[in-house]
């Protein structure tokens, strides 16, 4: 038997794995862009780093709950075969549930205590929508799983413009709306890329459920939702740089929907999901500036 102990590295890794930490800092930064479209007072450094903390764990613990939850399902799924719950990397033990727990516990106390109650409940809906109403009640269950899962984005979004005004402004509200449209199509192409792999996991996403041609359009139909959305807070006091980025960036991600409507392939449906990314970007970095400058 091999008791070689493991490089702290590589248990570091596994354990920064589980707690999705890269779909965290990305769901963080919606939150302090949430932050930043919201009127009212200008927030110290204390509140804004509250808030990009309390996002964090509350993501990191509802991340750590789908892979604690799915390690068995993960390993029927190329793509998340590797996890750490599947490999035995880390052990399953209920210790992590407790983990979980009071990660996502002192999240919601220190939005509360720090912030306001408003802030709070919507760090814990974001992480309530992704572990239980996504990870236990829909996923294996329905294909709006992505859809309805996808409210956890927005909340995040909603928590960033509450910690500066419980009483929500139009602009952090279209956002939100943003975030919720984007979920549907940045998640479907990658599951239309891997629909063989949900398919034999059992796992009723949108291509598995209708096909792969039909799920196409609907992501094609979805982004262009999506892209005019967007550009809506030119109507409600955002300027020139949001409108350009939310133009620029809809219209690329619009242009990849568009050719993997056109021929639907594990290709075009990769490019529509880098797209979804590079949308998303731009928008944030423009709704910034533009709320900065």
């Amino acid at each position: 038997m091999n008791s070689t102990p493991r490089p702290i590295t590589s248990l570091a890794r596994d354990v920064l794995g589980v707690f999705k930490l890269r779909i965290g800092f990305m769901i963080m930064i919606t939150a302090l862009v949430g932050m930043v479209v919201s009127t009212g007072p200008t927030p110290g450094m204390v509140k804004v780093l509250v808030l990009a903390l309390t996002v964090l764990l509350a993501s990191a613990s509802a991340g750590a709950f789908n892979q604690y939850y799915e390690h068995d399902s993960d390993r029927l799924m190329a793509r998340t075969r590797g996890r750490a719950f599947v490999t035995g990397a880390l052990p399953h033990t209920p210790a992590w549930l407790v983990l979980i727990a009071l990660l996502l516990i002192a999240a919601v106390w220190a939005a509360a205590h720090w912030l306001n109650p408003s802030a709070a409940m919507f760090v814990f809906l974001g992480a309530f929508f992704y572990a239980v109403v996504y990870t236990v009640w829909l996923k294996r269950r329905s294909w709006l799983n992505i859809v309805v899962g996808g409210l956890a984005g927005s909340f995040a979004v909603l928590a960033g413009a509450a910690a500066v005004d419980p009483v929500l402004g139009p602009l952090p509200c279209l956002l939100a709306a943003v975030l919720f449209l984007w979920t549907p199509p940045h998640f479907w192409s990658l599951a239309i890329a891997n629909e063989a792999e949900y398919k034999a996991a059992g796992v009723p996403m949108l291509p598995v459920v209708v096909g792969v041609p039909r799920a196409s359009r609907i992501v094609l139909l979805s982004t262009v939702a999506l892209a005019i959305t967007s550009l809506l807070p030119i109507f409600f006091g955002a300027g020139i740089i949001h409108f350009v980025g939310a133009a620029t960036g809809g219209g690329y991600f619009v242009y990849k929907a568009w050719l993997l409507a056109r021929a639907p392939s594990r290709q075009t449906a990769m490019g529509s999901f880098f797209a979804s990314l590079i949308q998303l970007s731009l928008l944030l970095v423009a709704t910034t500036l533009d709320s900065l400058l």
